[in-house]
Formats: C-alpha cells, sequence, structure tokens
C-alpha cells in the first residue's frame, strides 16, 4: 500500500483517539509530514516500541500499542496455558491511554492482567510478574528521552526484559497482526468489572517496600548522621516510592524540589530528564542556598535509573554512573565484611563497558566479578540462573555504567528505590565517619589508580551511516591495532565470534557471552577500549577506560586514545 493510501486508511479509520484524527487532518496537504508518519511501522526491537507520539505507523500511539500487545497475545497463549501479563506506566504523554489499551488488548484476548492503578517505577513492575507468576510484563515508558517520546517494554517470565531471541519471535508475530482489523480488543471498564483486569493489590507494593529493606547493611546509621538529603523525581513516577523507602529507612531530613515533584509529561523544568546531566539538578542546586545538603538524588521518569550530586567543600559536584557504582561495591562489601555477612564467594556483575575500577575493588575484598553484555537484562538472566543453581546468596551488586544499579535478588531489573535507599545510607555511614562521598571516591582512587572512562558517539544516518558502521567493525576485525596510544593490545574479545585471543600467544577462549556485534581491545595497564553500534540508534559507540596515577595524566592518555581510536576507524576529528 502506498503512503497515500495508508495515510486516508488511517483518516477512515483512526477513531480511537481524537488527538489522531486531528493531528492527520493538520498534515493533509504537507506531504513530507504524511511521509514522515508513514513510511515505515515503528519497529518492535529488544527493548520493544519507542518513538514520538502522534499519528501514523511510525509513531507511538493506541494503534501501534495494540498491535504489538496482539502480537505479544498471541506469542503467549500459544506458549503457556493461561498466561497473564503485569502492566506498569510512568507519567508520560498518554502513557495511562497506552496501559489502558493494551490491558484491552490482552483481555480480550483471555490474557488475565494484573496492572498498577497509578504510576509505578520500573522495578516495580519486574517485582509484580516474579510475585504473581506472570508469563510476561509491560512497561509503557521513554525511560529519560524527552518528553514527545513514549515507548513499550516487554518482560519474560524471569522479570527481566525480553532475550533477542524472546523479542525476534515476538517480532515475527507482530508482523502478521493487521493493525486494524487483526485486534481483538475488550473494553477496559468492562474487563475491569469482570476481573480479567484486575488492579494491583497494595500488599504487594507492602511486599515490595520489605524486600527493599531487607537489603539495608547498617540500618540504624540514618540516626546516627544527621544527613540532609534533596530528591526530585524529574516529574516522574519515583516520588512515592523513593520517599517511602526513605522515610522508612529513617531519613527524614528528605526536601523535595517542588517544581519536579508532580507527575508531569512535559517536563517543564528538564526537558531531557536524565540524571546523567546536569541541567536536571539546576532546580535542586537552587535550594542549597537554604538547604545544605549532603547529597542531591534524581531519579529518571520510569524510576529505573538514579544520578546524584554531592557536596565537596561548598561546591556540588556530580557524580558518574562508574563512580556511584564502584562507591556501593566498596560501600557493600566492605561494611558486610566488617559484620560477617559477606558470603565466601561474593559476585559483583557488570557489563563489559563499566569500569574495570570496579574489579580492583572486588578482587581486594575477595570476590569475583562477571562482565556482562551491556543491558540491565544480562543481569537479570545471571541472578535467574544464580537462583537456579543456588547460588542467589552470593550476588551482592549489580550495576551498568549509565546509572543503573541493583542489589538483591527479589528484582530482575536496575531498581533507583533499591539504589537511592543505599546511596543514601552509603552518604550516611560515611558522613558518621567524617567523610563526604566525594573524598571517599577520591579515596578509591588514591587506592586504586585514576581509571577515567570516557564515551565517544559518531553518528551515522539512514541506510549509507549503516553500510558504514558494519564497514567499520569489519575492518577493525580484519586489522585490529597492536597499539593504541602507545599502549600494547594485550587480548582482543570479539562478542560476534565470542572469543578472547591473547595477542602474543595467538590462544584463544570463550567470552562465554551471547552473540553480539561488539569489539574488546584490552590494553597496557588496565585500560581498554570497547567498540560497539548502538543497538537503538544511528550510531557507533567508542567506550575509553584510561587507567593512569592521576587525573591529568589520564585525560592526557584518554586524549591520545581517541584521536587513534578515531584514526583506525576512519572518523574525522
Amino acid at each position: 500500500m502506498d503512503i497515500q493510501a495508508l495515510y486516508e486508511l488511517w483518516l477512515e479509520k483512526a477513531d480511537k483517539d481524537p488527538d489522531l484524527r486531528a493531528e492527520l487532518l493538520s498534515v493533509k496537504d504537507q506531504p513530507a509530514e504524511i511521509n514522515d508518519r508513514f513510511w515505515k511501522t515503528l519497529e518492535f526491537g529488544t527493548g520493544g516500541l519507542r518513538g514520538v507520539i502522534g499519528a501514523g505507523t511510525n509513531r507511538m500511539n493506541v494503534y501501534t500499542v495494540s498491535q504489538a500487545t496482539q502480537g505479544l497475545a498471541n506469542y503467549l497463549n500459544e506458549k503457556y496455558d493461561a498466561p497473564s501479563v503485569a502492566i506498569a506506566y510512568d507519567s508520560r504523554i498518554k502513557s495511562d491511554v497506552f496501559a489502558k489499551a493494551a490491558a484491552g488488548v490482552l483481555a480480550g484476548n483471555g490474557v488475565k492482567v494484573y496492572m498498577y492503578s497509578a504510576l509505578a517505577p520500573t522495578p516495580m513492575l519486574s517485582y509484580a510478574v516474579r510475585k504473581l507468576r506472570c508469563a510476561s510484563g509491560i512497561v509503557v515508558t521513554a525511560s529519560h528521552n524527552p518528553s514527545k517520546y513514549n515507548g513499550y517494554k516487554c518482560y519474560n517470565i524471569n522479570g527481566y526484559q525480553m532475550t533477542d531471541a524472546e523479542a525476534t519471535a515476538l517480532y515475527n508475530i507482530i508482523q502478521t497482526v493487521d493493525m486494524f482489523d487483526g485486534v481483538k480488543a475488550a473494553d477496559f471498564d468492562a474487563a475491569l468489572a469482570d476481573g480479567t483486569v484486575s488492579y494491583i493489590d497494595e500488599a504487594l507494593i507492602e511486599d515490595f517496600y520489605n524486600d527493599e529493606l531487607a537489603c539495608r547493611i547498617e540500618p540504624g546509621i540514618a540516626q546516627q548522621a544527621d544527613l540532609k538529603i534533596i530528591y526530585t523525581p524529574l516529574n516522574g513516577t519515583g516520588n512515592r516510592h523513593v520517599r517511602e523507602i526513605l522515610k522508612r529507612s529513617g531519613f527524614h531530613d528528605v526536601r523535595v524540589v517542588a517544581s519536579q515533584e508532580n507527575p508531569d509529561g512535559a517536563f517543564p523544568t528538564c526537558p531531557f530528564p536524565n540524571p546523567e546531566i546536569k541541567q536536571v539538578f539546576e532546580e535542586a542546586f537552587k535550594m542549597t542556598a537554604d538547604f545544605p545538603a549532603d547529597v542531591i538524588i534524581a531519579t529518571d521518569p520510569d524510576a529505573d535509573r538514579v544520578g546524584i550530586a554531592v557536596l565537596d567543600h561548598g561546591e556540588y559536584k556530580l557524580m558518574s554512573g562508574n563512580e556511584v557504582g564502584c562507591m556501593l561495591t566498596d560501600y557493600v562489601l566492605s561494611r558486610r565484611k566488617a559484620h560477617g555477612t559477606l558470603p565466601a564467594n561474593p559476585v559483583i556483575v557488570k557489563t563489559i563497558v563499566t569500569t574495570e575500577l570496579v574489579t580492583a575493588i572486588a578482587e581486594s575484598y575477595g570476590a569475583e566479578v562477571k562482565s556482562l553484555l551491556t543491558g540491565f537484562k544480562y543481569i537479570g538472566e545471571y541472578i535467574t540462573e544464580a537462583e537456579a543453581k543456588g547460588e542467589e546468596n552470593r550476588y551482592m551488586l549489580g550495576f551498568e555504567e549509565s546509572y543503573g544499579y541493583l542489589a538483591g535478588t527479589f528484582v530482575r531489573e536496575k531498581d533507583s528505590v533499591n539504589a537511592a535507599m543505599l546511596i543514601a545510607e552509603m552518604a550516611a555511614y560515611r558522613k558518621s565517619q567524617g567523610e563526604t562521598l566525594y573524598a571517599y571516591m577520591q579515596s578509591l582512587y588514591k587506592k586504586f589508580g585514576m581509571y577515567l572512562n570516557s564515551l565517544l558517539n559518531f553518528q551515522f544516518e539512514g541506510e549509507d551511516g549503516m553500510k558504514k558502521m558494519s564497514a567499520m567493525m569489519e575492518q577493525l576485525r580484519a586489522d585490529t591495532p597492536t597499539a593504541i596510544a602507545g599502549l600494547r593490545v594485550l587480548k582482543v574479545g570479539d562478542c560476534k565470534k565470542q572469543t578472547v585471543t591473547d595477542c602474543a600467544t595467538g590462544e584463544t577462549v570463550s567470552t562465554g557471552l551471547p552473540v553480539s556485534n561488539v569489539i574488546l581491545l584490552f590494553l597496557e595497564n588496565d585500560c581498554k577500549l570497547v567498540v560497539r553500534p548502538s543497538g537503538t540508534e544511528p550510531k557507533i559507540k567508542v567506550y575509553l577506560t584510561a587507567h593512569t596515577d592521576d587525573l591529568s595524566s589520564a585525560e592526557a592518555l584518554t586524549d591520545a586514545m581517541t584521536a587513534d581510536i578515531q584514526d583506525i576507524l576512519g572518523i574525522e576529528g
């Protein structure tokens, strides 16, 4: 069907949301705008759907959501007897509309639905899937993207995002569903009345809080240290649940950023609601003139990521995801060792692009480090496999450099409720020892050396861009450098071939990781480069680790490594 005919079809049939028809009429005589909305169908990838909210096959709307959900219902009904699905949604524009649309489709296909009655963080969806023994889960969110976006993430029976194989199988089924005539949906209110859709009971939320609180290591520390906290949910889902866990942990001197407190999908004071960037902290910084907080905590709209700024000699400094993960690693291992609760063979789990400083810290406590592919689902998968072997008690902490952390095994997703609680506890403990979190991080650098981690993003648009990225990766495989920035390449990991090769001996061992288009270059002095195409954007990403004695030399080494890898990849500076 040509694009104009598809547009006319939508004008005729898209009547579930009046906003869609109004938008379609507004672009009636604008071919470029029509083409942008219909030139392709929003793709269902390993992370589900994500796109701009609006009318058309290339947009997030009740029809693209319903099509995906019909595919999910078909997939589940074929795979399981009497499957059920848990649903959560965030504060984004139309998240509640999309969640109800998904629930209606599932109900119309005989799939039992358990749905949060109000906004809920993504980790609580993972919790509900496992607690209610659901076959799958849905979160309506676009994470920390700008307000014009929304998304739809699918979880499997274990409570983590679908694996690549599962997502591919589901995608193939979705492709067979006609967006208008192939969807079978029940009225949401009718399904709620007959019990096919049920709201999740408050008792489950209480269980969630209790499991979170069981992760505390120093439960009485809040009473010993007068910790001052500023918290911002960035107009997202964390407001109720993060505040509640801090309160139950004994942290009462907590102030919330008023302009970012209540749910608002427009994100008026933080157009990019990402706790990795300084701008989202600006409103919180204004409050510090009257309230000199020890730590500022920010969670993203679906409350799975958390970022912090910490006070150091009158100045607030942002801590990176790698730094927070390293501090939590040292805190968890050191305090559990002090209390005699550290298991015989503790494990810290990270992703391959996460700092190697965590390895040095963990090994100093006799802990094993597992490095997995990028994506928290792999950490969730690891926990599930450990549980099957009866070894889940060995898991101490999992984290990734992109501000996701998890202690405890009751959730299989990064969890800002959990992380905010432990960060506050850690800050209180360090304050009781007369030390700020910033000073704590500097002490780790002093002990283990400076690990400077950097991320380079090189963008390539369109079909030609995809070809260029593919050619770059294959060229890097065919002609792997022997040195970068004067440092010898000691080992080369190729996740596509699932091998790690010793450059001196030629000996090859397995990566132990799933197949993925990732190349790792292990250099002298614990330096490293990881090169991979993004799974969600038209970019090649290069993760650099420069390990030296001090910051200035690490910065100089980073610059040299950057110049060399750009030259190797054929990218102009």
